[in-house]
């Protein structure tokens, strides 16, 4: 069984409603089980991650960079960092901040470094975004509205996670999810 791990920190629900839609997309491929856990359960029993094939990193954009309490799994990890634990594990991550820029791929770029650090794979992003179509901007309901491709970028109005982010971040989500375990279930394979 491939295991994907989706770690997060959500300070407003955004974050986690999002994670469960990253969860639901890797969950739905055959022979992949996806793993939500808070950044409190792994910083608790950094463990439980050794066994994923995939860890997907998930957290709020606060001030241009990583929440504080994400912050604390990168801090606890060195001793895990210099064992190897996470070597040649896949990686991606995503991230969520109430505006549409918000420095969020500062936010992707420390998730990017931290992984590395670890001698982690980074995936990255593929769906395509709106501006593959001459467009500028997405609407709501687009995948990849933000049109990143450094990892999974979403906006969240300051309003209750169940009204916002919209649906076409949620849709970004589960192929962002997918697409991991589909990666990550190959890795595992050896093909």
């Amino acid at each position: 069984m491939t295991i994907v791990a989706i770690v997060c920190h959500s300070g407003y629900g955004h974050t986690k409603v999002l994670a469960e839609s990253v969860a639901r997309g890797a969950g739905e491929v055959a022979g992949v089980t996806a793993r939500l856990l808070s950044t409190e359960e792994v910083t608790a029993d950094l463990d439980q991650l050794d066994s994923a094939n995939a860890i997907i990193f998930g957290t709020p954009t606060y001030m241009g960079g990583p929440s504080a309490a994400f912050k604390a799994i990168a801090e606890a990890s060195t001793k895990k960092m210099a064992a190897g634990a996470r070597r040649r594990k896949q990686a991606d991550g995503f991230t969520v901040s109430s505006s549409l820029s918000g420095d969020k791929h500062m936010t992707l770029s420390y998730l990017v470094t931290f992984a590395m650090q670890q001698k982690m794979l980074w995936i990255g992003q593929v769906e395509s975004g709106p501006t593959n179509n001459g467009e500028h901007g997405g609407k709501p309901e687009d995948v990849n509205r933000i049109g990143s491709y450094t990892g999974f970028m979403a906006q969240a109005d300051n309003v209750a996670p169940d009204v916002s982010p919209p649906q076409g971040d949620h849709r970004t989500a589960e192929l962002f999810g997918e697409r991991v375990a589909k990666a990550a279930r190959r890795w595992a394979s050896g093909n």
